[in-house]
């Protein structure tokens, strides 16, 4: 199965992308996009807290940092996220709920023809309540800004790749290394008072497990590089370990910083 998606896909994206890289390599003094301001490099830091105490005693911390690298030929996103959670009862001592590291990177291509790009993309994620010591996708293919303009852009990307996995010794009916399709969409809303909008969706199918993430976020300027960001979060997986739950959920109130 995951062998005939993978040909289909390169049916598919082939005739999509072949003339554009063709034409990319010999016009290397091609004009960029008109729309982007190159060059540009932004970098954003999150940092949410929450601690409790009384009869229920808990603590809770999210940290992420965000960048944005545009240059005449690549259009690069950066992503790495900290989450950790602990909690007890007066009577009980503290214990840790949550702890996982998340980071990803995915690099466009530009191509000839505007908005059109190739992508490789790479993550690494260690979530010690999982059921996998830790897990790693690689993915490349096609890469396509439908639109971008005052108030809001849309873009994709979709392609094959291959994900590394290692269960943990007590979870061996987890699945292995294998082949993937991942896809990927990103829709940005800008309004004039500043707040922006911001829905991701992806997708990691194979042959044996799907893991998909969905991420709504909305932030509003406090003051200056000052913002407000509330986040809801969505993992699913269609093959989890018998104490995991195939949907888990995450919503966070944070405080984001812009450094440039």
């Amino acid at each position: 199965m995951r062998l005939v998606a993978c040909f289909l896909f390169g049916c598919f994206c082939t005739p999509l992308y072949a003339k554009d890289l063709i034409r990319t390599l010999y016009h290397a003094e091609y004009t960029p996009d008109t729309d982007d301001e190159i060059p540009r490099f932004t970098l954003d830091g999150e940092l949410g807290v929450l601690l409790n105490s009384g009869n229920t005693s808990a603590a809770s911390i999210k940290a992420a940092l965000n960048a944005d690298h545009e240059t005449q030929h690549w259009s690069n996103v950066y992503f790495a996220e900290l989450l950790y959670k602990e909690s007890g009862t007066a009577t009980t001592d503290r214990e840790v709920s949550a702890q996982r590291f998340y980071t990803t990177a995915q690099f466009d291509y530009k191509l000839v023809e505007k908005g059109r790009r190739l992508f490789m993309y790479g993550d690494y994620e260690d979530n010690r309540f999982s059921g996998y010591e830790h897990r790693a996708s690689l993915a490349a293919g096609w890469s396509q800004r439908l639109w971008r303009d005052e108030d809001s852009e849309f873009r994709y990307s979709i392609g094959p790749g291959y994900t590394f996995l290692e269960a943990e010794e007590d979870n061996d009916s987890l699945v292995n290394d294998g082949i993937i399709v991942r896809a990927s969409a990103e829709y940005r809303y800008r309004w004039t008072s500043g707040a922006r909008l911001r829905q991701f969706f992806s997708t990691e199918a194979y042959e044996d497990n799907t893991k998909s993430r969905s991420e709504t976020s909305l932030s509003a300027n406090v003051f200056g590089s000052l913002a407000m960001k509330l986040s809801f979060i969505l993992n699913h997986e269609t093959d989890t370990a018998d104490d995991v739950e195939a949907l888990s959920t995450e919503t966070s109130v944070a405080l984001v910083y812009q450094f440039f």
